[in-house]
């Protein structure tokens, strides 16, 4: 993705909010709630930032009156912009073993409730 791109996607509203609280696995309902976007708002978001490559599927559950609903996690830990000499950008991805371990957390998570 061009630095251009990434800038522009980054600057939508709501965009950041979202990929900063997808840390840990959120449905489109929940990033609404915690964020105070609007629903519909949210699933355009969403849908941006996986087409960007910066949020991701992780999984479907099933929510307490038996529906599948997708949850959503960043792919990436931290983006850096440089603009000393024309604009450069990194980005750090989140690792295998820290997807690993919160997966291994998730489901210990679930088991003990």
């Amino acid at each position: 993705m061009e630095g251009e791109e990434l800038i522009s996607i980054l600057g939508n509203k709501y965009n950041t909010e979202i990929l900063s609280a997808a840390g840990e696995p959120k449905s489109a309902k929940e990033f609404s709630e915690q964020l105070d976007v609007p629903i519909a708002t949210c699933y355009r978001r969403i849908d941006e930032l996986e087409e960007a490559e910066l949020l991701e599927l992780h999984d479907r559950t099933l929510s307490e009156d038996r529906r599948r609903v997708k949850v959503y996690r960043r792919c990436v830990d931290e983006i850096d912009l440089d603009f000393r000499s024309g604009l450069t950008v990194e980005v750090t991805e989140r690792t295998t073993v820290k997807d690993r371990l919160d997966d291994v957390w998730r489901q210990l998570s679930s088991e003990s409730d």
